[in-house]
């Protein structure tokens, strides 16, 4: 048996990550063309869903897809389907240079936390060296689990006809702790070990901030909206939830002698979980035509959204000075 063969996930379900340069100026067209792209999958049998990562600082413009069916079966009919290729056919002028792409069996998805980001390293490894391979594979993860930050680890094996390559997912609780096991000494001693047992390897970045928040109807989680929106609209929903509990329940609480530090607990408490259960998914339907990525096809599109909730900010401040008088 080998050091990994634990680590090795299920077999009935089956995952494609596609990352994908485009092109400088054609964000909005290519978002359009990911839509199409998107609704043609769901029709296939198998389809389970998709989540669309927008690139984040520092990504040189790449974008990440994340398409899962229930079985390798289902995924490579898809994979291989004409409709599909005439889509790849069409969307060849968005991007630079060609997409690449990752095939995983089994698994699932992970519960994330908020701000979780997750790493997809593939591995090209050397013929008749899979043992020792998988011998460093292990070592890496066991100095990976010492790092600030880590989540957890999977090792995914070649699928045969489909995906020749190897691939480790790791997620870590942040972007910075990361970018810190990425840079750190510790794993450029393990690359340069590893170096033996592997051609090459490449890395791609998965995650968003606040995407536990930003869920939609059916057909419309094709990825999280970027990190400003994001922040704006959690602010937008989060003021106005915390004002109205110092209103309510701060007083309720003080008058009954209760410590502030207590008291400051079940306020988190009551503000996350009206924020989670109640407001955010008011907020998410009311804002949908600027937060779906799907939906916002233009910078008018941006900019009116955005005015509305500094609109809201500025409502929000007059209604609760005056009753704060």
């Amino acid at each position: 048996m080998s050091p990994r063969a634990s680590r090795e996930p299920p077999a009935e379900n089956a995952t494609v990550v596609t990352s994908q340069k485009v092109c400088v100026g054609r964000a909005d067209d290519y978002q359009r063309w990911q839509r199409r792209v998107n609704e043609a999958a769901r029709e296939f049998e198998g389809f389970e869903g998709v989540e669309v990562y927008p690139p984040a600082a520092g990504d040189e413009n790449e974008w990440v897809v994340v398409f899962r069916f229930a079985g390798v079966d289902h995924l490579t009919a898809w994979l291989d389907s004409g409709r599909r290729q005439e889509l790849l056919d069409e969307g060849q002028e968005f991007f630079e240079g060609s997409p690449t792409q990752e095939v995983l069996r089994g698994g699932a998805p992970a519960e994330q936390a908020p701000e979780t980001i997750t790493a997809v390293i593939s591995h090209e490894v050397k013929p008749g060296r899979e043992e020792d391979f998988l011998r460093w594979q292990e070592k890496a993860f066991k100095a990976q689990a010492k790092s600030p930050g880590f989540m957890g680890s999977e090792l995914f094996r070649p699928v045969e006809g489909v995906q020749e390559h190897w691939v480790a997912v790791f997620r870590f609780d942040s972007r910075e702790h990361l970018d810190d096991w990425l840079a750190s000494d510790a794993r450029r001693a393990l690359l340069e070990e590893g170096s033996d047992y592997f051609v090459s390897y490449d890395v791609r970045k998965v995650g968003s901030a606040f995407s536990g928040w930003f869920r939609f109807g059916e057909g419309e989680q094709d990825g999280a909206p970027p990190n400003w929106k994001q922040a704006m609209t959690v602010l937008l929903a989060l003021y106005p939830t915390v004002a109205v509990l110092n209103l309510t329940e701060g007083h309720w609480l003080g008058d009954l002698g209760v410590p502030g530090y207590i008291g400051l607990f079940i306020g988190n408490v009551l503000s996350v979980s009206a924020l989670t259960w109640l407001v955010m998914p008011l907020v998410n339907k009311a804002l949908a035509f600027w937060l779906v990525p799907g939906r916002t096809t233009g910078h008018r599109v941006h900019l009116a959204g955005a005015a509305v909730v500094v609109l809201c900010y500025v409502l929000s401040l007059v209604v609760f000075g005056l009753a704060d008088h």
